[in-house]
């Protein structure tokens, strides 16, 4: 991951998913957590932090080429 992709995560990505209400998933979000150990809660927000900024630079390869075929109105 880039230095950027990190930044980008700590100061935009992940304050967004905080934000954003939970709903069903709080449930689950709050049983994995309790779950694991202490000691591995920093492996899994890596983890998290790995599949949110794979999914974001999906989302802007699939906008970049998305782009590309939805027609304009002139």
């Amino acid at each position: 991951m880039s230095d950027f992709m990190l930044w980008l995560h700590a100061n935009y990505i992940r304050p967004q998913i905080d934000a954003e209400e939970k709903g069903d998933y709080a449930f689950h979000f709050d049983l994995v957590r309790n779950t694991l150990p202490s000691a591995v809660w920093s492996s899994m927000d890596k983890c998290l932090e790995y599949a949110a900024i794979r999914a974001f630079s999906l989302g802007l390869k699939t906008g970049a080429g998305l782009a590309d075929s939805v027609s304009r109105p002139a």
